[in-house]
């Protein structure tokens, strides 16, 4: 239950990625040992999680493991804490020549930890994965506040998002 396996190579990481990031700051995929290194901390910044355990997490993660090819989570660590976290996710797609489009989700900075660049260094990443993966562009989706910044992260605004939700409505912070 405790070994480290990361959720993919470090390698789909550009190497600039990694020589970009502020002195102490390492990113790297997310790992089997991540639950007690702060990620659901880091998560609760963005939006409710919930409670999870150890073991789901550990459940989680594995079935992210199973879908080989498909799940991209990325973690900014420092002091041996998760301060940033990110996700791409790979659609496999039959239009575009059988091609693959990249969905960036779950982008998170711990608050003491914002405005240091951290962000677009995680958008970064998940570009880097996405054009080594051979995905033909990412996209994703964001509230009006948040526009600005991913367009200083090179993101343009291509439509909108609709949603279709199959729960109970909830405040804005614990709607997903």
């Amino acid at each position: 239950m405790g070994e480290t396996q990361p959720l993919f190579s470090p390698s789909l990481f550009s190497p600039e990625v990694y020589q970009s990031l502020p002195d102490g700051f390492t990113i790297r995929s997310l790992e089997r040992t991540d639950y007690s290194k702060g990620f659901f901390d880091c998560l609760r910044v963005l939006t409710w999680v919930g409670d999870a355990s150890e073991a789901d997490f550990i459940e989680r993660y594995d079935e992210m493991v199973e879908a080989k090819g498909t799940y991209y989570f990325a973690v900014i660590e420092y002091d041996g804490r998760i301060v940033g976290t990110g996700a791409l996710v790979v659609e496999k797609k039959f239009i575009h020549g059988r091609g693959k489009c990249g969905h960036i989700e779950e982008i998170s900075i711990a608050k003491e930890h914002q405005g240091k660049g951290l962000g677009l260094k995680m958008i970064q990443a998940l570009d880097s994965v996405a054009v080594n993966l051979g995905c033909y562009k990412n996209i994703l989706n964001c509230g009006l506040k948040n526009e600005p910044f991913y367009v200083k992260c090179g993101y343009h605004n291509s439509g909108i998002e609709m949603s279709h939700y199959f729960e109970a409505e909830r405040d804005a912070y614990h709607r997903g």
